[in-house]
This record gives C-alpha cells, sequence and structure tokens, in this order.
C-alpha cells in the first residue's frame, strides 16, 4: 500500500516515461505508454493510471528490480533494455518464488510443468485449469518485488479466452504472459505428441492478448511461443515468431530447439525484438549452454524451468528415506531453524511489528530484552468493601473468621512490570463453596485454611496460588 500511496502523491507527469525506447519497435501494434502531461490529466489517463497493477511488495524487497511506484512490466522491460542475458529460474509457489529473488535474481518465470506438479501432483499434460493457475500466480507476484513472467499454456481456448486470460493475469500482477500455439489439451513442449493450432488462429490469439493489454491500460510483457519446431519444422517455427513479432509480441520463444545452428537461426529473426531461450534440465532437446554463450547466440532471456521443482524432488525423497530409518536429514541438506526462520522473514516480521507495538505492556517477541518504558506503578486497590470486620463475634459457623479476611490479586508480566495489585474480601466465596465445594477437585475452605506464608516476603500474608500463565505472567493470591 505504500507503493500506492507514493504512486498517488506524484503527478501524472512524473511517472510517464518521456522517451520512446530504442530496442522496441515502433508501430500502433505495441504496448501502449502513458504520455507526459503539460496540462491537467484526462479522465482517460486517470482511468489508465488506476488500473496499473503495482507490486504490493516493492517498498519491502531490498533485493527487487523495481523502482518506488513502478509497475512489474515497467520493471521487466527495463531489465530487457539492459545489457546482457539474464537469467530467470522458474518458480512453482510463494516461497520458490522468494528464494529466486533472495539469490539475487532480477526476474522470475512460473512454470506450468512446476505449479502442476507442486499443486496437483500430476503431469503438465493439460490438466491445470486457468483459475488454479491465477490463484498460484496471484501468490507468487504477491511474495517477491521482482517482476514475474506467468505462463498461461494456450491462453485456456479460443481468442475470447485468451484476452480474458491475459486480463486476469494483469490483475494477478504479472509482469509478463507466455502464450504458445498449442491445441488442447496442451503438454510439455519437450515431450511427444506436440500438435499446435493453425498460422491464422496463432496469431489471432497474440493480436488479442495485445488488444486484452491495451484495454486494460496496461503495459504487460507479452512472450509469444511456439511448439511448431517439434509439431511441424524449424521453418515453420521461424515464420510464427516473425509473424508474432508484426502482431505485437514483445519476446520471442520457440520451444525445444534442437541444436546451437537452430538456435542461431531463430535469434537472427526479427532483430530488436527480444528472444527467450529454454534450459530445459536434466535431457530436454535444447542443448545447455552458458549465459554467456546464450547472449552470444543472441538470447535477452534464460529460463530454467525444472532446477528448483527438481532439486526439491530429490531433497524430499532423500529426508524421507533419512525418516524411515530413524534419522534425521544430515546438517547439510537441512538448514537450520533459525535459517528457515530467517528465509521466511521472522526476523523482518519481528522488525516491523516494533512499529505497532505498546511497549508498556506485553515484549514483541520470545528473547527480546531491550528495555521498557516503566509504567508508573498502580496504587493497591480495594475492589469491594469488606464484607465482615476481624474478630466479629456474629453466628457464622467455624469460618467467620476466614471470610472476613481479604484476598489480594497480584499479577506481574514477564517483563517484571506490575500489572495488577488488587483486592477483595474472601467472603464472596462464601456463596460459592455451599454451591461447589469441591471445586475443580479442591476443597476452597481447605485451600484457604492451608495457605503456607509468603517466606520472601511475610508481609503479603498466606499464599494460595503461584503460577504463571501461558503468556508468562506471574499471577498471585495471597490471603492477608
Amino acid at each position: 500500500m505504500a507503493c500506492y500511496a507514493a504512486l498517488l502523491h506524484q503527478p501524472l507527469a512524473s511517472l510517464s516515461p518521456c522517451s520512446s525506447s530504442s530496442s522496441r519497435r515502433a508501430g500502433a501494434s505495441r504496448a501502449p505508454r502513458l504520455q507526459c502531461l503539460a496540462s491537467a490529466p484526462s479522465s482517460s489517463s486517470v482511468r489508465a493510471l488506476a488500473r496499473t497493477r503495482i507490486s504490493p511488495r516493492c517498498s519491502y524487497s531490498a533485493a527487487g528490480t523495481g523502482a518506488p511506484g513502478e509497475s512489474p512490466a515497467a520493471a521487466l522491460r527495463r531489465l530487457l533494455e539492459a545489457p546482457g542475458a539474464h537469467q530467470a529460474p522458474a518458480c512453482y509457489d510463494a516461497l520458490s518464488a522468494r528464494l529466486v529473488e533472495r539469490a539475487g535474481f532480477r526476474a522470475c518465470f512460473t512454470s506450468g510443468f512446476s505449479i502442476s506438479a507442486a499443486r496437483l501432483g500430476l503431469p503438465d499434460v493439460g490438466l491445470i485449469s486457468y483459475g488454479e493457475m491465477i490463484d498460484q500466480g496471484r501468490l507468487i507476484t504477491e511474495a517477491v518485488s521482482i517482476p514475474v513472467i506467468g505462463d498461461a499454456d494456450n491462453g485456456y481456448g479460443n481468442s475470447m479466452n485468451v484476452k480474458r486470460t491475459v486480463k486476469g493475469y494483469i490483475n494477478a500482477g504479472f509482469a509478463g504472459i507466455i502464450l504458445e500455439d498449442q491445441v488442447s489439451p496442451k503438454a510439455c513442449g519437450h515431450t511427444k505428441g506436440r500438435k499446435v493450432v493453425t498460422r491464422e488462429e496463432a496469431i489471432m490469439h497474440i493480436k488479442a492478448a495485445v488488444d486484452a493489454r491495451k484495454e486494460s491500460g496496461s503495459d504487460i510483457v507479452i512472450v509469444a511461443r511456439t511448439d511448431s519446431r517439434q509439431a511441424i519444422s524449424l521453418e515453420e517455427a521461424l515464420w510464427r515468431v516473425r509473424a508474432f513479432a508484426d502482431a505485437g509480441a514483445d519476446v520471442l520463444f520457440i520451444d525445444a530447439l534442437a541444436s546451437r545452428e537452430e538456435m542461431k537461426a531463430f535469434c537472427a529473426v526479427s532483430p530488436g525484438v527480444p528472444k527467450m531461450a529454454n534450459m530445459l534440465e536434466g535431457g530436454g532437446k535444447t542443448p545447455i549452454l552458458s549465459p554467456v554463450e546464450l547472449e552470444e547466440i543472441g538470447y535477452k532471456i534464460i529460463a530454467y524451468p525444472l532446477s528448483l521443482i527438481g532439486v526439491s524432488m530429490r531433497a524430499m525423497e532423500d529426508a524421507l528415506v533419512a525418516i524411515k530409518g530413524g534419522r534425521i536429514p544430515p546438517p547439510g541438506s537441512l538448514p537450520s531453524f533459525e535459517e528457515i526462520k530467517d528465509t521466511l522473514g521472522f526476523n523482518n516480521y519481528y522488525e516491523e511489528e516494533k512499529h505497532y507495538f505498546d511497549y508498556t505492556s506485553e515484549p514483541s517477541s520470545p528473547g527480546d530484552t531491550k528495555p521498557r518504558t516503566e509504567k508508573p506503578q498502580e496504587p493497591v486497590i480495594d475492589i469491594l468493601p469488606q464484607l465482615y470486620d476481624v474478630g466479629s463475634t456474629g453466628d457464622r459457623g467455624p469460618s467467620t473468621g476466614m471470610w472476613s479476611r481479604t484476598l489480594r490479586l497480584k499479577i506481574t508480566g514477564r517483563d517484571g512490570i506490575q500489572k495488577i495489585d488488587a483486592r477483595i474480601p474472601a467472603g464472596f466465596l462464601e456463596g460459592m463453596t455451599r454451591v461447589i465445594p469441591g471445586l475443580a477437585g479442591a476443597n476452597i475452605m481447605e485451600r484457604l485454611r492451608n495457605a503456607p506464608f509468603d517466606a520472601d516476603n511475610p508481609q503479603n500474608g498466606q499464599v494460595l496460588l503461584d503460577f504463571e500463565d501461558g503468556m508468562g505472567d506471574r499471577i498471585q493470591v495471597f490471603i492477608e
């Protein structure tokens, strides 16, 4: 919310990129940009700005690439315009996305393969739905401040479905969206049996995505992917990516290229439009090259789709073998509890919590020993007047003297500050003992008669109760 506040307090002109990017091709099909406003903003400009999704964590994370008030798409476009080939591991949930950011990467992908595996425990063969991908994606984008490129499969239907998918991914906080040209049900591009829609339908899907972006007032990066290399031929794949670029795609991607030569042929297509490489680990069809080699060929962004889900699967299998054998995973594969807490943000949470903590009461976390502001000592309060005078001769039976005594309640916080010091007449227990003489398995009168004196502070009288509650407060009841 801090980012929204910063955005709303700036003039619209200050938020507008006033110069066009030299790396983006001119043309009406490209994503609309907010224009510099020399006068008061129009209502349409305000509506477009209001629809711009700002990352909810951009003010928190030091690892993020986004400047304050910068949308995820703008941060991604800035990264694509920066020199070099940029690595972007694929995540599958909020935790894996946070680990990517924590490791210092400036962007990440979501992997439909990995999300299907982690969320459903099923293969990537078109079983996971648009709703499930959006739900998972929103959790991921809210967990990090780096731009996230979302895997949207084939758009989940025809061109109208593609438009809805693009708008949904914008609202979920994605910086980019990958759309492919497979038929339904689609599947991983490195598996057998790939089929693609016609050229015309594939191009219409990209045009629909561009229209959806324009209608939303967004600048989401559209990554156009074709699977026609394995489904038809390299020549068909090269034709399609040229057409996708002409239709308004921002990044081009041919999946499952089979050699370095094919990768070079791809990067020669549509100069000036960034190319994406997919380094499918563990035995895919595409050669695994280093970032330096991929940059030399002409790639701008590099995805690593299976590393995180793959090592997670192997680590969990090894841990389960150890547990089944009566052991726990060795320290080399199991982070300490403190490391786990640090990764998940416990320490940051405790620091931020201090801004809203009442230092006159409880400490913000166990082990927090910072000095507290002393609370003025409250006077001892007599809650009720004494019911019976000590030594009264009224005929009240053997308990008369006891009932005329006073109960003193003291509650001391675990920080040493006294919270309550009050007196009430013991006589109020008389009616209770008549109804429930053995409350909680103990006779109240016996407790009162047999209570020991406080050896440390005899002036307190006899000790009826002395214990610590679940919050760490010390509760004491004395008979005076």
